[in-house]
């Protein structure tokens, strides 16, 4: 069977302003990045389109190790829909390199449903998270300047809450001490490291409106606290403007093809496990101007990335998705049914009837959003279809659209079921109006317990004492009605990553709450989840390599 990187370089890539003529964008508009990718200017948004056209969410299950294939799927119904005639395009977030060189060794896609040229996108792409790295830690030596500078008088920082960011999984960059070396290199400081996708400029990029939006966000960035107790921001530090010049081409979103030359928009890229999960506002609002039908992915399980997709980027953006995916393995709902992981690409009944009470929870969550929601089953070669029908079954006694998709296997084609049941249920049921798990009104514990109580399934919830001190800096700051987004493992329920299927009476532990006065959201940090991921045993990188000028192991 050939790999996902021999299936990309055998495909036959247009010219990336023939794919934006297609859409309707002029030639001149389009800022080529190469022959295959450009940046589209903002100016190009149609509010009044938008309204007009049909955004689909493609979510998931839990997520195991084993993989369920979202970014496929999603890619997959664009491809299915322009098979059967219909106007669609994909809107996506970027990789990051850690997982890259880490986990997955590459996240656009897979088989026969991907973006291209996907060696670019999985790399360096357009430089986007190389300017939001650069961005972030540029605000970083100014305030680190502004401390040296203020170390002998009374403007110093009593407390500095921002740290550095990088693109790398890098463990040993969590917790570090800064100037170290004598009073010219600076002062001695305990900081660390979060991963890029952790950066609140990444969470602003994706939610910023326009270049005015952007700047204004990053000048309320709350950097610390001053020795007279008093909030400490960007716009104190009066850079907001160099930060903004840092961020304006990649504020743009990024216009790429699919194995069929379907138009993808791919740009931002925060993960669902310690950020927000979804690409831009921007991206999904450019698809939606020139695309009948837009397909969007929310990052991990629907419990991640769906709920902050609705109770964030949705209520800021005023987004209302016609449908719902959940995506479904064979795999992953037996492991969540008990099956351990060396047999779960066996045949087994039992195991799979067990995990579908994980697939029914998801369902459950999506509904409470007054979302229509269908299940998609994403094939892989030894599913068997007693194990595919019982899936069936089980949707349909309980209402749910079934469908199963092989996109992987066979491009658009494997994806035609899908597109037509997609198709079918918007236009008889379309989603009701959104409804949201809390108020904006609500109080931050309020909107806490909503989530863990109605969301996760979580009996009681906890707080530290810096927990604690953070959410009243909250209350003393005005900023309580700001959504907030949960960071915890994304491979259970629970804050326990072990803890499969549907995890019941536990207790979620909130170990700390950080400020985005930019993004206007509120991180609740919950268990043992990191915002600096470390690598496994085995990286990826060590199948990475360039071979007679071809990159390979991206796959």
């Amino acid at each position: 069977m050939k790999t996902d990187i021999e299936i990309a370089r055998e495909t036959d890539l247009k010219k990336i302003k023939e794919i934006a003529s297609g859409l309707g964008i002029s030639r001149e508009e389009v800022q080529n990045y190469g022959r295959h990718i450009a940046k589209i200017p903002l100016h190009l948004i149609q509010e009044e389109q938008i309204k007009k056209h049909n955004l689909i969410l493609v979510t998931a299950i839990t997520p195991t190790k084993a993989g369920i294939g979202k970014t496929t799927v999603s890619i997959g119904l664009a491809l299915g829909l322009n098979k059967i005639g219909k106007k669609a395009v994909v809107a996506l977030r970027e990789p990051s390199l850690g997982p890259c060189f880490g986990m997955k060794g590459g996240a656009a896609g897979g088989g026969h449903s991907q973006v291209l040229p996907m060696e670019n996108i999985n790399l360096h792409f357009t430089g986007d998270f190389h300017a939001v790295t650069s961005a972030h830690n540029m605000i970083t030596a100014l305030l680190d300047n502004y401390i040296y500078q203020n170390r002998d008088n009374c403007l110093g920082l009593k407390d500095v809450y921002w740290k550095r960011v990088l693109d790398v999984n890098d463990r040993s960059l969590r917790h570090i001490v800064s100037g170290l070396g004598g009073p010219v290199n600076g002062v001695p400081t305990e900081t660390g490291f979060d991963i890029t996708p952790a950066s609140e400029i990444m969470a602003i990029l994706c939610l910023a409106s326009d270049l005015d939006d952007l700047k204004r966000r990053i000048g309320n960035i709350l950097l610390g606290y001053t020795y007279e107790g008093k909030p400490f921001t960007v716009n104190d530090l009066e850079i907001a403007g160099a930060i903004t010049v840092l961020l304006k081409d990649a504020l743009k979103p990024n216009l790429v093809q699919t194995t069929e030359n379907t138009p993808a928009f791919v740009h931002g890229g925060p993960f669902a496990n310690i950020a927000h999960g979804c690409n831009s506002i921007l991206a999904t609002k450019m698809a939606l101007t020139y695309g009948d039908y837009v397909i969007t992915e929310a990052g991990f399980g629907a419990d991640l990335g769906a709920e902050k997709f609705f109770n964030i980027k949705c209520r800021k953006a005023g987004l209302e998705p016609k449908l719902t995916v959940i995506v479904a393995t064979s795999q992953s709902l037996k492991m969540h049914g008990g099956v351990p992981e060396s047999k779960i690409k066996e045949p087994n009944m039992e195991g799979l009837k067990s995990g579908l009470a994980n697939l029914d929870k998801h369902i459950k969550n999506i509904k409470s959003f007054g979302q229509q929601v269908i299940v998609t089953f994403n094939r892989y070669a030894f599913d068997v279809e007693e194990e595919i029908e019982m899936a069936a079954r089980h949707c349909r006694s309980l209402d749910v659209g079934f469908a199963v998709n092989n996109v992987f296997a066979e491009g658009g084609t494997g994806g035609e079921e899908l597109a037509r049941l997609v198709v079918e249920t918007i236009e008889k049921n379309p989603s009701s109006a959104l409804k949201y798990t809390y108020e904006e009104s609500d109080p931050v514990r309020e909107k806490i317990s909503k989530v863990a109580k109605n969301i996760y399934g979580a009996s009681s919830i906890v707080y530290t004492t810096l927990a604690d001190k953070k959410i009243k800096q909250i209350e003393e700051l005005g900023i309580s009605h700001y959504p907030i987004c949960i960071a915890k493992t994304q491979y259970s329920f629970s804050s326990d990553p072990k803890a499969y299927g549907v995890a019941t009476n536990f207790e979620l532990k909130v170990r700390d709450v950080v400020i985005n006065s930019g993004a206007e959201m509120i991180v609740v940090v919950m268990g043992e989840i990191m915002r600096m991921p470390g690598l496994p045993k085995e990286p990826q990188a060590k199948h990475i390599d360039i071979v007679n000028g071809m990159v390979e192991g991206l796959s």
